[in-house]
């Protein structure tokens, strides 16, 4: 579950972490409360999404001279414009594709004098299964960018879950940021704070970029994002409050009422799998013969037919979808019990595109029975590749 900057910085403050005075604003009139509470003379005026690159990002609706989703104002007036302009907007980054997230939410907060942009995150080393920070020197850019043109400016440092950040670690990690004086002060403390609030709050990144070096040579907390295991989540009834659906896809929520795996991509072909690994495995031979994926959507290995039913009513709510593609493997999951779910959500949907599945496993003759003798267009396949390539060739033809 992702939460917006102005709650993820409430979380850190909450441990000690140094973030600037802010204010939330749902509409124009908390403008006001937010240019009185605040002293100024610089405020910023942030757009709150769930995507990265708003400073760089565009308006839909932006005239001339309107520039991206992170704004300076030197004044109160200028305060209250850039709120108009980004209120109800549709703001497009490199993240929310070419339609853009409606702006529903600002957060303006005190200005900052920035000497030097830094780069710190924390997550789940895949390499080690131990958490680890990420600090670079390059605070402001992509990640991404830095560690393909200069990745001897990243470091990577696993933490020891049984001793936590220790001293020698906060100090590498300080070493790895050039921090010296105040400075080199502020991040001893702070390293510690953000492991314990990554580990008690069971987050899955944290991400501050920027973490800035002030001109007074004091840190501080600039940009804050912040995910959390939503497997996790029934411990923390307080994050879970935090939660904005009007950032989630529609179809995401409902595939989490019924206890789905579900996960919207920009593809043609619905999948409906049952199994992380053989949903992966099939989105990848989708892509190799030369089609996308429109979502992934693991329906479990204890799926009944109702559920099944409404994980492919889900994948027909996307417009994009010009073809499904069933593959299952029936162990606890009965193929005959996913052939009666997918013949009641066809016949509810007036399924209107290709259709191919896929059985193998238990009572899969059982399955394959009830689909041939259902009377709909159903195209049978015999083995993940002949399904991959049959599902293909219908979408085209």
């Amino acid at each position: 579950m992702n939460i917006h900057e102005y709650q993820a910085k409430a979380v850190l403050k909450s441990y000690g972490a140094p973030v600037a005075a802010g204010v939330p604003v749902l509409s124009l009139d908390d403008v006001q409360k937010a240019v009185d509470t605040l002293p100024g003379p610089l405020w910023v005026v942030k757009s709150q999404i769930h995507a990265g690159g708003r400073g760089k990002g565009k308006f839909v609706e932006a005239e001339a001279g309107e520039k991206g989703g992170v704004r300076l104002a030197f004044n109160k007036e200028d305060v209250f414009k850039f709120a108009e302009q980004m209120l109800g907007k549709h703001l497009v980054t490199a993240q929310t594709g070419q339609d853009g997230k409606q702006v529903n939410r600002l957060y303006i907060e005190d200005g900052a004098d920035i000497d030097r942009e830094l780069y710190l995150s924390l997550l789940i080393d895949r390499a080690t299964g131990k958490p680890a920070f990420v600090a670079s020197t390059e605070g402001g850019m992509d990640i991404e960018e830095v560690a393909h043109d200069t990745p001897e400016k990243i470091l990577t440092l696993p933490i020891d879950p049984m001793a936590g950040v220790t001293d020698k670690d906060s100090a590498q990690l300080c070493d790895a940021l050039k921090l010296e004086g105040s400075a080199r002060e502020d991040g001893m403390k702070l390293f510690p704070i953000l492991y314990k609030a990554f580990t008690e709050k069971d987050m899955s990144m944290l991400e501050i970029n920027p973490l800035i070096v002030m001109e007074d040579g004091h840190l501080r907390v600039l940009d804050a994002k912040v995910s959390f295991d939503g497997n996790a989540l029934f411990r923390h009834p307080d994050i879970q409050e935090l939660r904005d659906k009007t950032e989630e896809d529609e179809k995401e929520i409902e595939a989490s009422e019924w206890d789905l795996a579900y996960i919207a991509l920009d593809g043609t072909i619905g999948c409906m799998v049952n199994g992380a690994g053989l949903a992966m495995a099939t989105m990848d031979i989708i892509k190799l013969y030369g089609e996308e994926p429109a979502n992934f959507c693991d329906v479990g290995g204890g799926a009944g037919k109702e559920k099944v039913a409404a994980a492919f009513k889900i994948i027909m709510k996307d417009p994009n979808v010009k073809g499904i593609l069933v593959n299952i493997f029936g162990g606890i999951m009965k193929c005959d019990v996913i052939a009666e779910g997918v013949i009641a959500a066809v016949k509810e949907t007036n399924l209107a595109v290709p259709l191919v599945v896929r059985l193998e496993g238990t009572n899969v003759d059982e399955g394959k029975a009830i689909i041939a003798n259902s009377g709909l267009n159903v195209i049978p396949a015999d083995d993940l590749d002949d399904a991959a390539k049959k599902i293909t060739e219908a979408i085209k033809g």
